[in-house]
């Protein structure tokens, strides 16, 4: 039951982000609308930032999803910090990033210098996902520990998010074809110049 209300709340908030943005944002309306009380939704979650930013993370979960896709895809045994790294970089390709950061821009409004929330919303998304990745890759590579996991995927997740800004600001967070060609562009810069640090040794 637990679960199943945590499960209500996040879909009815991403409905509502989806819907109106961040701006208006109220907690006794997404309780009403979930079906539980205001109390339940704040036994789940710590504040409204927090249910705000759970959802955009949850919007990121195709990129765990592409990795568990890649992974289940690997001969066993086959590893080591590089192979990870490629196995990272796959399943950010395979994402649809620039649709991913499209909705997450526009639900939360924009980003300007008067209002911070957005912004940090936004890193915050990204910082869930980088841990559930690194996690996940601990988890299923088998030949990394936890802090290469994390070292890797910190490498790409924060590159992706530098980018992300560039994206935006060139793109105004379109998704056409033309957009999601200068998207493939900087991914790839972020996984060439992210491993040029892993790379064997000579």
């Amino acid at each position: 039951m637990k679960a199943k209300r945590r499960r209500a709340i996040l879909d009815t908030a991403r409905w509502m982000i989806s819907e109106a943005g961040i701006a208006g944002f109220d907690v006794d309306a997404l309780a009403q609308r979930a079906g539980v009380s205001r109390r339940t939704v704040f036994n789940h979650f710590a504040s409204i930032d927090d249910i705000v930013t759970t959802s955009c993370a949850e919007a990121w979960s195709s990129i765990i999803d592409r990795f568990r896709e890649v992974m289940l895809a690997q001969p066993a045994g086959a590893g080591g910090p590089a192979h990870a790294f490629d196995n990272v970089a796959t399943a950010l390709r395979a994402a649809d990033a620039p649709g991913i950061i499209s909705y997450l821009w526009k639900a939360l409004g924009g980003f300007d210098a008067i209002d911070p929330r957005p912004q940090q919303i936004f890193q915050g998304a990204f910082s869930r996902t980088t841990t559930e990745l690194s996690r996940e890759l601990a988890e299923r590579d088998g030949t990394i520990d936890q802090l290469d996991a994390e070292l890797i995927v910190a490498s790409l997740m924060s590159g992706t998010s530098a980018v992300a800004y560039h994206w935006i600001a060139a793109t105004n967070a379109a998704t056409s074809a033309e957009a999601r060609a200068l998207w493939a562009e900087l991914l790839e810069r972020v996984i060439d110049t992210a491993r040029r640090g892993y790379l064997p040794q000579n």
